[in-house]
């Protein structure tokens, strides 16, 4: 179980990055699959050549943000489809994953990481490291709700809603949708640089099927808080990703089939957009429901 909360803040952190293109940005980006394996790929190749492990884990975020630059060029300058210059991007990113690593796998267990001092005092899958994730992770969720407050911020956000009219006033949409795919793949690598710091080793697959990770978070966190503020809805990323993780590991402890994890992820999104559709649970009131009651009382 503690482990689940561990993994399940850690993957917020990339929740957090696909919640940016996702909603904010109204932007399908699949280069997730890609940009979590190479910011994994560059921590873990870092640290094994003696770079101090927080140095390595930011320039895997950095790698991320390189990826993101690429899908938002190949999306705005050479005016490829969002959805194909993201699979384009990912599809390279297994090559170049590759060249980083020099093989498909890479163990970091005899080497001192950004998790080691909590390894070694014996603090991690314990309650005191699941608060240092927490805070952690809500740290980036505040400065995502300070970002997005800004001018900047707020202009992606229009960008997101509705391109022409921003464009209409002023705003370089182009340099807005880049911004925010660097950022967007910047979490995700991070995510995947701590992630591989965490379970000890990267693997050149271990961002297959990321993108339905991170929706599962976004659509089931905003399906449990439901709210268009920004401080609500990165909460909910948050919250969606730790349910997510605990609904994982309550399959597992039931004995299902450790191959068949894909098609619940796949069960869990569908179930999060169809449910709250459906007439029985339309009478189920949501927070904001009680909270407009209580403060009518």
């Amino acid at each position: 179980m503690n482990a689940a909360l561990e993994l399940g803040l850690l993957y917020g952190i990339m929740a957090l990055g696909v919640y940016l293109t996702f909603r904010v940005l109204n932007f399908p980006d699949l280069t997730v699959d890609g940009s979590f394996t190479t910011g994994a790929a560059v921590a873990a190749s870092l640290i094994m050549q003696g770079v101090p492990a927080p140095l390595a884990t930011l320039a895997g975020a950095g790698s991320g943000a390189v990826a993101g630059v690429v899908t938002g060029f190949l999306y705005t300058k050479g005016r490829i489809d969002g959805l194909l210059a993201g699979i384009l991007t990912m599809i390279a990113l297994w090559s170049v994953n590759l060249r980083i690593m020099g093989t498909s796998n890479l163990s970091l267990l005899r080497e001192d990481t950004v998790m080691t001092p909590l390894r070694e005092a014996k603090l991690l899958g314990g309650p005191w490291s699941i608060l240092a994730f927490a805070v952690f992770a809500l740290i980036l969720k505040f400065l995502i709700d300070w970002f997005l407050s800004t001018d900047l911020g707020l202009s992606i956000q229009a960008t997101g809603n509705n391109e022409q009219m921003i464009r209409s006033l002023g705003v370089n949409t182009h340099a807005t949708t880049i911004l925010t795919l660097a950022i967007s793949n910047a979490l995700v690598a991070l995510c995947g640089a701590l992630v591989a710091q965490y379970q000890g080793f990267a693997d050149v697959s271990m961002g297959i099927g990321l993108i339905l990770v991170g929706l599962a978070s976004v659509i089931i966190g905003q399906a449990i808080i439901p709210g268009r503020p920004v401080w609500a809805a990165t909460i909910a990323v948050l919250v969606g990703a730790v349910v997510y993780r605990l609904v994982i590991f309550l399959a597992l402890a039931a004995g299902l089939n450790p191959n068949d994890m894909k098609l619940i992820s796949a069960v869990l999104v569908v179930a999060a957009l169809l449910l709250p559709r459906w007439g029985f649970l339309k009478r189920i009131p949501s927070f904001r429901q009680l909270n407009r009651q209580s403060a009518k009382a």
